[in-house]
């Protein structure tokens, strides 16, 4: 079963691009990736899918119930996680989540106290006195509370710090092992690799790729950078897999799709004062990978 079903959506803002022939599902009991550089259309396909935003054309269902017929019922199963939080700063916290709890009618006091604890967020402090990082834990306990059955999440990191942010990903596996589907967008393309089953790649208002996350692992770029301590022949990584070339000095950057033992090897033959090996941004994979 499909929990998102989404065809052919378009939103248009005038003559500002929106989002452009969008397709995909979710299904039941997934982690679902939703990845791209930012203003690539992520947040406005979201807001249209939770209805905050009516669609140009297009259509989508969820629980198998259009989007917009349907939306108060279909809220009630959904938590969301905005990419920036704002609140009655006045409030304490525990003040603020039991009023959002209030409109799911149901007891969620249990819940709100076991989040915060994993989280680690203080409910006594007031809004005004969190910091971004902070505010952003209230929104995911909001988000979370209700224990709907259906998370979508927009940017949720930003902010966190790392111990937290896995606290939060290892909260996620457990709600996912419990039956429910994780919408998750990002531009930090670790993060989707690290939860997600499949992926929906968008890039200037347009899905790209669809694709599941091992694929994408098996073709994923690394980002070298190197600093010798001679010059090299810009000729020398004249190789399949190396992309993005770049020469300045004695400091060579390139990123490498490939077999990385063949990579490492052609490096161990120069002589080296220094190295780093990361993963590029999105946006650089966007630029020398998928756009074609």
């Amino acid at each position: 079963m499909n929990v998102i079903e989404i065809k052919n959506l378009t939103k248009n803002y005038g003559s500002s691009r929106g989002i452009s022939d969008i397709n995909f599902n979710v299904e039941e009991g997934e982690i679902f990736g939703f990845i791209g550089p930012n203003g690539a259309g992520k947040s406005t396909t979201i807001r249209t899918i939770l209805s905050l935003i009516y669609p140009t054309s297009g259509s989508i269902k969820i629980f198998g119930k259009d989007s917009i017929k349907s939306a108060p019922e279909i809220k009630k199963e959904i938590g969301y996680l905005p990419s920036e939080v704002f609140y009655y700063d006045n409030m304490k916290v525990k003040d603020l989540l039991k009023y959002s709890a209030s409109f799911y009618k149901k007891d969620c006091s249990k819940r709100i106290k076991e989040l915060s604890e994993i989280m680690d967020l203080d409910l006594n402090k007031k809004i005004d006195d969190l910091s971004f990082g902070n505010k952003k834990k209230v929104g995911i306990v909001q988000g979370l509370a209700h224990e709907p059955k259906l998370v979508i999440l927009d940017e949720p990191t930003s902010g966190l710090d790392p111990l937290i942010q896995q606290k939060f990903f290892d909260l996620l596996k457990e709600e996912n092992k419990k039956g429910t589907t994780i919408l998750f967008s990002s531009h930090i393309l670790s993060e989707v690799q690290k939860l997600c089953n499949r992926v929906a790649i968008i890039k200037e208002g347009r899905i790209i790729k669809l694709e599941k996350i091992s694929t994408l692992k098996e073709n994923n770029h690394k980002k070298f950078k190197l600093e010798t301590t001679i010059s090299v022949d810009k000729n020398y990584f004249n190789i399949d897999g190396v992309t993005n070339l770049e020469f300045k000095g004695n400091v060579i950057s390139f990123l490498f799709s490939g077999n990385i033992n063949l990579i490492l090897k052609k490096i161990s033959e120069l002589e080296l004062s220094n190295v780093w090996i990361e993963e590029p941004d999105l946006e650089e994979i966007f630029m020398h990978y998928y756009q074609k």
